[in-house]
């Protein structure tokens, strides 16, 4: 199929499907005659997996790294769940540094009285060292 219809059928862009190919995480597909990208089901799926993988929040390290262990049926999985386990652990710190900054903007909100004086805590704040 050209690569219009692997696009339809994955959920992965043509544009992000050349990048993925020019960058290594999926092999380049075979031409047609025609010079025509021709994918197969095998790497239709592989953007599914990408697509998903992606969703995620994987990096495209990961995702390599994950499609070489899916792709190599004799895999020990706990390699997929030490993967699985880091990018656990940092979208929790992603989290955390993310609430902290949420609790420190509803705080200065807080103190600023949003009238028309030009005294403003945000921008204060923000101006500090």
């Amino acid at each position: 199929m050209k690569i219009g219809e692997a696009a339809k059928r994955s959920g992965v862009s043509a544009k992000m499907i050349r990048y993925y190919e020019e960058i290594g995480l999926l092999a380049p597909a075979g031409r047609a005659g025609n010079s025509y990208r021709d994918f197969d089901a095998r790497e239709v799926h592989e953007l599914v997996f990408i697509r998903r993988a992606r969703a995620l929040g994987f990096s495209i390290e990961e995702i390599a790294r994950l499609l070489a262990l899916w792709r190599d049926r004799g895999r020990p999985s706990r390699e997929v769940k030490e993967i699985a386990d880091r990018h656990v652990a940092d979208l929790k710190a992603r989290i955390s540094d993310l609430q902290g900054m949420v609790d420190q903007l509803e705080h200065l909100t807080r103190c600023c009285t949003g009238d028309d004086r030009p005294d403003c805590p945000i921008l204060a704040d923000l101006a500090s060292p």
